[in-house]
C-alpha cells in the first residue's frame, strides 16, 4: 500500500507542477460550458423583423404591440411599401417580414378570418422555420384572446404543453453534452498521454524496475486524474446552476455517481490508448481526433439519432458518451432515478471493464 501511495503522489506532483496541464483540466471545462450555454443554442432572439402595416387599424396595432413586447422580436422598421422587403433582407437589416393586409381589420372583425403574410431570408433555412413558427405562435395566442373577448363558439383551440423545458431555452440541452464531451476529450487526453509520456522520457523502465504490478501502475495513472476529473464535474454543475440557470432536479448523489463511473471510464480508455502508442503526439491525435467528433455527432449531443442511418445507430451504442448524455439528461432535465438509468449505467460498467481488462493484458504483454 506504500507503494501504491508513492507512485499516486508522484502522479499527483507531475500534474500539479504542470500549468499547461492544469490549465487544460480546469480552464477548458469552464470555457466550453459557457461557450456552449449562451452561444450554441438552438433559440432565435431578436430577430430582426420589419412591418408592412397596410390596414393601420387598431385590431393590427394591437398585434404589432404584442409582437414588440416579445424579447424574440426587434421591430427593425414599419413601412407600407412590400417591395422595400427585399431590400432590407439584401442589406442583412431584416430576417423577417410581415405583411398586413388592407383590410385586415375589417375582415377579422366581419368575417373573423383573415390573413397574414409572413416572409423570411431563408438563407439559413432552420433559422428562417424557428423564428416563423415563433411568429405564428404570437398571431395564434393573439387570435385566441380575440376569440375569448368575442365570445365566438365551436373553435378548436389546440393546446400544447412542453414537459421538463417549457421555455425552450437550449441550455439544458447542451449542459450534459458538455459534460460528456468536457470529460471525454479531458480525462482520456491526460491518461493517454501520462504513460505515453513515460516510455517516450525513458522512465518506464525504472516503473518495470519497481517492485509493483502492473495493475497497480495503471491505479495510480487513473488515481490523481480521476480526483481532478470530479473537480472538473462540480465546476461544471456549480456553472450550469449558478450561470446558466438549469436547477438539477434530479438527486445530486446519483449524478456525482454516474458521473465519476463515466470519469473511470473515459481514464481507462486513456490507458488503453497510451498502452497502444509509443509517442504522446499520437496518443494525444487519437485522443482529440478520435473522441471528439464521435462525440459530437454520434452521442445525440447535436444531431438526432433517430436521423442517423442504421448502422450509425449501432455504431453509436459503442460509444460512452452516449450512455453518458442520456443519464444526464435524465437526472438533471427529467429528475429520474436509478430505475430509470440503470440499463445505462451496466452498459457503462460493461464497457469500463472491458477497457481496464484489455488494457491490464496489453500493459502486461508490453512489460515483458
Amino acid at each position: 500500500m506504500k507503494r501504491l501511495l508513492a507512485f499516486i503522489k508522484k502522479e499527483f506532483a507531475h500534474v500539479l507542477r504542470d500549468k499547461k496541464t492544469l490549465l487544460i483540466l480546469f480552464g477548458m471545462p469552464v470555457v466550453q460550458v459557457l461557450l456552449f450555454g449562451f452561444v450554441l443554442t438552438h433559440e432565435v432572439k431578436n430577430v430582426k423583423t420589419l412591418i408592412i402595416d397596410q390596414s393601420q387599424d387598431a385590431t393590427s396595432a394591437k398585434l404589432i404591440s404584442k409582437i414588440k413586447a416579445n424579447p424574440y422580436f426587434k421591430i427593425e422598421a414599419s413601412t407600407l411599401n412590400v417591395r422595400r422587403v427585399e431590400q432590407y433582407f439584401k442589406k442583412g437589416n431584416a430576417k423577417l417580414a410581415m405583411v398586413f393586409p388592407a383590410n385586415f381589420g375589417r375582415e377579422h372583425a366581419g368575417l373573423h378570418r383573415t390573413k397574414i403574410q409572413l416572409i423570411a431570408d431563408a438563407s439559413d433555412p432552420n433559422y428562417a422555420t424557428t423564428a416563423e413558427n415563433y411568429l405564428t405562435a404570437i398571431v395564434q395566442d393573439f387570435n385566441s384572446e380575440i376569440n375569448w373577448e368575442a365570445d365566438i363558439r365551436y373553435t378548436i383551440q389546440p393546446e400544447m404543453r412542453m414537459l421538463y423545458n417549457p421555455e425552450l431555452k437550449g441550455a439544458p440541452n447542451f449542459v450534459p453534452g458538455v459534460m460528456a464531451l468536457v470529460l471525454m476529450i479531458i480525462c482520456v487526453m491526460m491518461t493517454a498521454i501520462s504513460i505515453a509520456k513515460e516510455k517516450e522520457t525513458g522512465t518506464m523502465e525504472i516503473l518495470l524496475l519497481s517492485p509493483i504490478k502492473p495493475f497497480w501502475i495503471i491505479v495510480s495513472k487513473i488515481i490523481p486524474h480521476l480526483v481532478l476529473s470530479v473537480i472538473d464535474v462540480i465546476s461544471i454543475l456549480l456553472l450550469s446552476v449558478f450561470v446558466l440557470d438549469i436547477p438539477i432536479k434530479g438527486s445530486v448523489l446519483l449524478l456525482m455517481a454516474e458521473s465519476t463511473l463515466f470519469v473511470v471510464n473515459c481514464l481507462s480508455l486513456g490507458i488503453f490508448i497510451s498502452v497502444e502508442t509509443s509517442s504522446q503526439q499520437a496518443a494525444m491525435l487519437i485522443s482529440l481526433m478520435g473522441m471528439l467528433l464521435p462525440t459530437i455527432l454520434l452521442s445525440g449531443f447535436m444531431f438526432p439519432i433517430e436521423n442517423m442511418p442504421e448502422v450509425l445507430q449501432w455504431g453509436s451504442n459503442l460509444l460512452p458518451a452516449k450512455w453518458f448524455y442520456t443519464i444526464v439528461k435524465a437526472i438533471v432535465i427529467k429528475g429520474l432515478g436509478f430505475p430509470a438509468i440503470w440499463k445505462e449505467t451496466l452498459i457503462l460498467l460493461a464497457i469500463t471493464a472491458s477497457l481496464l481488462g484489455i488494457s491490464l493484458k496489453r500493459f502486461k504483454i508490453r512489460l515483458e
